[in-house]
């Protein structure tokens, strides 16, 4: 039976002498180089016959999603249990990072990089589109006769408490075993009850190859989407081309601007960037609350929150059983995606909460980012809906056509008799200025997750090997554009949610691995107390 405590010098004898260390780089090769490599195949497959890559990707995803869609529906909520239990029992005391430990961050900077690693940029790109879409479409769950209510209500359901448990879980597992187990800050280190030693070899490199290309390709995939929006937003503004080209040109310079601060670290370029889109989201919310139909938001936000809180249980256990179309479309299609982007936002969430009680962690990843999420999809998408209504289904139109350019036209058409052409050129500068900043913080931070697995899960690497990484993403993102432009990129997001089901399985094995070691955590941290008691009381008695 393993230890359950690693020193540092066991990690370097078993980890890290495997490093490179030389040319201002600190990696683990093995991974480094597989990683490497699967990328250069990838990016040659998808340049000799990107038709036949989308259609080999298409049919894997489809046949998951359509004969698996219940371990993604079932794993979801059974991750959501957990994380609860978790918080509401004994276990919740446990501290991250032990006893003794103090946070790293104020609670508004841990807040503000939760949400921009998270979710951010998908709010930016999915809050106008998705609500007005489930308004026309009706979705088979939360059935209401207000079409505005399930549709706000089904919108919630994909972006609240499932994503973020599943973020939760894993980020939990990937802190604990790091900074209690002072195991490396990486995958490989939440199968460690069940591997023992041999995650330090063969296995490990596995495990974290896997979730470095899952990383790097998710990543990727979002900042050649996401440039689509920016270009849309600037040909609005400014009359700048919608092409390759100019997407292109965006990637060079929002990764640069994620060079600078990925260079800078977390305390510095990740955490400022963070409380800068807070607090230029919050600012964009509000204009748009008091601008758009500010007494129909708010009542569809309170009735489509109690509609989705009364039918959340039936909704999430609903598995479709004739036509899963829009189940595998939307639903599944989103557990998917959250659970292959897990090692990536859990990583980095893990990275920044030590210090913190398991209680607290769970409840505040859990609560927090789904309400904030509910208000700004809310706003966003109780105005559009408005506004669709209103123009006799124009926006609609739009949405369905070219859904990049939605937010945009959702601020050209509203109603603002003052100084209206001025107030929809601010909003449109706001909204673009925002989905960039959203951009650069997923590169900058996904760039020191993919950093740090890459060097074995080492908290402290060189800044040269950041930017490698930073250069990476922007670099697959930028050649699958000029190769087979948003063809290219959906093959790739097509191949990134392929990976969804074995990472289901992984976080199921992974729960088991943490459930084992809190347990030993928690008699170890009682002992302490104990302990400490004991040390009290004799001080008294010696006094007296």
């Amino acid at each position: 039976m393993q230890k359950d405590d690693i020193s540092s010098k066991e990690l370097e004898e078993k980890l890290y002498k495997r490093n490179y260390n030389k040319n201002g780089l600190d990696l683990n090769p093995v991974v480094s180089l597989s990683v490497g490599v699967f990328i250069l195949v990838f990016s040659l497959y998808a340049l000799i016959n990107i038709n036949h890559a989308n259609r080999m990707f298409e049919l894997v995803r489809d046949y998951i999603i359509t004969n698996f869609d219940w371990v993604f529906i079932l794993s979801s909520n059974f991750f959501i249990v957990v994380c609860l239990f978790f918080a509401f029992s004994k276990l919740g005391h446990i501290k991250i990072g032990g006893v003794h430990s103090d946070t790293e961050f104020s609670n508004f900077s841990w807040y503000s990089m939760l949400i921009s690693a998270g979710m951010g940029i998908g709010l930016m790109f999915w809050a106008v589109g998705e609500p007005l879409y489930h308004s026309e479409f009706i979705p088979p769950i939360f059935e209401h006769s207000n079409n505005a209510y399930a549709a706000m209500a089904t919108t919630f359901f994909h972006w609240g408490l499932h994503p973020w448990g599943i973020y939760a879980l894993i980020s939990l597992a990937l802190a604990f075993f790091a900074y209690n187990r002072n195991l490396p800050l990486s995958l490989r280190s939440v199968f460690y009850p069940l591997l023992g030693d041999r995650v330090f070899g063969f296995w490990g490199d596995l495990i974290d190859s896997l979730a470095v290309i899952a990383t790097l390709f998710g990543l990727a995939t979002s900042l050649g989407l996401g440039v689509q929006q920016v270009n849309s937003g600037l040909s609005y503004l400014i009359g700048i081309p919608n092409n390759v080209i100019v997407q292109v040109i965006l990637i060079v310079a929002i990764t640069l601007i994620a060079t600078i601060s990925v260079v800078s670290g977390i305390d510095k370029g990740v955490r400022f960037l963070s409380e800068m889109n807070i607090k230029i989201a919050a600012f964009f919310m509000l204009a748009i609350l008091i601008l758009g139909p500010t007494g129909y938001i708010i009542r569809l936000f309170s009735n489509s929150l109690g509609l989705y809180l009364n039918g959340l249980i039936s909704s999430s256990f609903y598995v479709s059983i004739m036509d899963k179309t829009w189940q595998g479309d939307w639903s599944v299609f989103y557990l998917a995606w959250w659970i292959s982007w897990s090692p990536f936002v859990g990583l980095f969430i893990a990275r920044i909460s030590k210090g913190r009680t398991i209680r607290e962690f769970v409840l505040a990843v859990l609560v927090i980012p789904s309400l904030l999420s509910f208000v700004w999809l809310s706003v966003f998408g109780g105005t559009a809906i408005s506004l669709n209504a209103a123009s006799d289904g124009a926006l609609f139109n739009v949405v369905q056509d070219n859904l990049p350019v939605a937010l945009f036209e959702m601020i050209n058409i509203l109603n603002m008799p003052i100084l209206a052409g001025l107030l929809r050129i601010v909003l449109s500068v706001l909204a673009t200025v925002l989905i960039i900043s959203y951009f650069v913080t997923s590169s900058d931070s996904g760039s020191l997750v993919v950093d740090k697995i890459t060097s074995g899960g080492k908290l402290k690497t060189p800044a040269s090997q950041r930017v490698f990484w930073a250069c990476l993403e922007g670099m697959v993102a930028a050649v699958l554009l000029l190769i087979g432009g948003e063809r290219a990129l959906n093959a790739l997001q097509t191949a990134v949610i392929s990976t969804g089901l074995p990472f289901a399985i992984v976080l199921i094995v992974m729960t088991i691995s943490l459930i084992k070691s809190l347990h030993v955590s928690q008699r170890k941290q009682k002992r302490i107390r104990d302990i400490n008691k004991f040390k009290k009381i004799m001080e008294v008695i010696e006094e007296e």
